[in-house]
């Protein structure tokens, strides 16, 4: 079973700040799309949308924090670290089907503008700026230590760049009076949701389906393994993800003399370890005769 904790990794040293960042992230949301229905604005509300793919990220991180410190259990031998990638994949689908909906509204926008309440919109809007500007202040430390802060410090950062777009359609229409502004910001933001959503939908199904690591080169890994001096082959040669940042290898090495399997296998696992950051490890050494007597029952 897989056991290991992750407490004391660069990310679960900055889970306070990550923790501090999402209340922070998750209360401002919740005011916004209170703020975009009091005052009709749709780019208020896209904003939100954009926000609530930053609450989700920060919470992956801290969701991956957590479980992965989590004991395996005979039930369970991985523990629970693909709650990371199921959160993943509802969030992806949640965030499409918000951007649909902006998009729809902005369509019906162009057609009848809508009163928006520009002043208002502008002060919610100006405090998202402030929320998001102390979040990434939180982040900042720790995203040069870990890839998880780091990801979710691009997520806050993102996240002000949608806040100065909605200031910036409040100030066209506070001082031109253009009220397509609000429409075009908000699908703007709305359309800026979906590749970064498209993305995590395609990484989150890859790992369901239990594809290869981006990072992994399968038949490097394999020409690695062949070159070991006593090792004759390489089959049956599997690498998946079960959740980011924790990649699993199987395969069965053919040996030319059985007695030195116990060393093969410590080099192989240095050489996986060392060269592709691969440490959990399933090998099965075996010989041509083993090789072969597998093939027959598996005929």
């Amino acid at each position: 079973m897989h056991g290991e904790g992750s407490a004391g990794t660069a990310a679960a040293q900055h889970a306070g700040r990550l923790g501090w960042a999402l209340a922070l992230t998750a209360t401002y949301m919740v005011a916004e799309v209170i703020g975009g229905l009091v005052t009709g604005s749709l780019a208020l509300l896209a904003d939100a949308a954009h926000m609530l793919t930053d609450v989700g990220g920060l919470a992956l991180a801290l969701l991956a924090i957590r479980f992965a410190s989590r004991e395996a259990t005979p039930q369970r031998t991985y523990g629970y670290l693909r709650m990371e990638v199921l959160s993943a994949l509802t969030n992806a689908v949640v965030l499409l089907l918000l951007t649909i909906y902006i998009l729809y509204e902005a369509y019906q926008r162009f057609q009848s503008p809508p009163e928006v309440r520009s002043a208002p919109m502008l002060v919610v809007a100006s405090i998202g700026l402030v929320v998001n500007l102390i979040s990434m202040r939180l982040l900042a430390g720790g995203s040069s230590e870990s890839l998880n802060v780091k990801g979710a410090y691009f997520e806050v950062l993102s996240d002000m760049l949608g806040s100065i777009g909605v200031i910036v359609a409040a100030l066209l229409m506070m001082w031109k009076g253009w009220t397509h502004a609000d429409p075009i910001i908000g699908a703007g933001i709305g359309l800026f949701i979906v590749p970064r959503t498209w993305s995590l939908l395609k990484q989150v199904t890859h790992i369901l389906m239990e594809g290869t690591p981006p990072n992994i080169d399968v038949e490097l890994l394999e020409k690695e393994l062949t070159s070991i001096p006593g090792v004759v082959a390489v089959h049956d040669l599997h690498v998946w993800t079960i959740t980011s940042g924790f990649d699993a290898m199987s395969c069965h090495l053919v040996v030319s003399d059985i007695r030195a399997g116990r060393e093969l296998l410590q080099e192989a696992r240095r050489s996986l370890k060392e060269k592709f950051g691969i440490d959990h490890v399933t090998i099965q050494v075996e010989d041509e005769t083993l090789r072969q007597q597998e093939a027959v029952l598996h005929v």
